[in-house]
């Protein structure tokens, strides 16, 4: 299996504010770049034949102002797309909401070395009571596991059993690091105290990463 951790440390994440229309937000960013061109990494992140094969079965509209929902995951509305470069959509869990709530926009663009640099921005309105809890982890955990599906898929991995990966030590290790890495982003953000921080990494390793799966090399 293909080194987990080598993917997770190919991004980069940064955590901000922002505001939409519901409120004050939470802006959470990852980027990253991968071995393939841009046309090829918009056709893996747009294509619902191909969004499967890295992420999860998706339905819907694919026009702007069309819906769209992803299987036992998010849906929402198609608010822009400029092919091959630009895709905005909203992005909520359960029923809509009167005002966007929460939005993620994906931008991509050729890498000066080669390849296609991929940005990730994720800007939702979060309850104090959840983000004081887990911090950006919450969101970003997934978010890091999704992106590491599509660096699979685009560096040429065939299907992967999903029973086997999501029971695999990498993908637990994966897990772990993520959170870790989303405790890093957060301090260097808002400036918490270390214990704040390990606070809310534990909280979310705990939930990604039950008790006893956690690896013991960490």
């Amino acid at each position: 299996m293909k080194d987990f951790i080598a993917e997770l440390e190919a991004a980069r994440r940064s955590v901000g504010t922002g505001v939409l229309p519901a409120g004050e937000a939470r802006v959470l960013t990852i980027e990253r770049t991968y071995p393939a061109d841009v046309e090829d990494v918009w056709d893996a992140v747009t294509d619902p034949e191909r969004i499967p094969r890295w992420f999860l079965p998706v339905t819907g509209e694919f026009r702007v102002g069309g819906t769209y929902q992803v299987e036992g995951n998010a849906g929402g509305e198609i608010r822009a797309c400029d092919a091959p470069t630009l895709l905005r959509l909203t992005w909520v869990m359960g029923p809509p909401t009167p005002e966007d709530s929460s939005v993620v926009e994906l931008r991509l663009a050729p890498a000066p070395d080669g390849g296609t640099t991929l940005t990730l921005e994720h800007t939702a309105v979060v309850p104090p009571e959840m983000w004081d809890v887990y911090g950006p982890g919450a969101v970003g955990v997934g978010w890091d596991g999704a992106l590491l599906g599509l660096g699979l898929h685009l560096g040429g991995a065939g299907p992967l059993d999903p029973e086997e990966v999501l029971a695999s030590p990498e993908l637990r290790a994966f897990n772990v690091a993520s959170s870790e890495a989303w405790g890093a982003a957060l301090a260097e953000a808002d400036g918490l105290g270390a214990d704040d921080v390990a606070a809310r990494v534990a909280a979310t390793t705990a939930f990604y990463v039950p008790a006893d799966d956690t690896p013991d090399a960490r």
